[in-house]
């Protein structure tokens, strides 16, 4: 079974770079608390170490 990684997002979008939006956007966020549920690839965790100060990720 691949390995699971629970990434809440808790900081708001606005005021920062599209860049940082769009990424957010793909790894399906679209209010602050809300938490999703990814498998542990390096292309997530590509993704989530661009926008780290704005999330909190835990390892299932």
């Amino acid at each position: 079974m691949a390995k699971l990684i629970s990434v809440t997002l808790k900081r708001s979008f606005i005021g920062r770079p599209e860049k940082h939006r769009k990424i957010l956007r793909a790894l399906g966020f679209g209010k602050i608390n809300q938490t999703v549920v990814h498998n542990d690839t390096p292309a997530m965790r590509g993704m989530i170490h661009k926008v780290t100060h704005m999330v909190e990720v835990v390892e299932k």
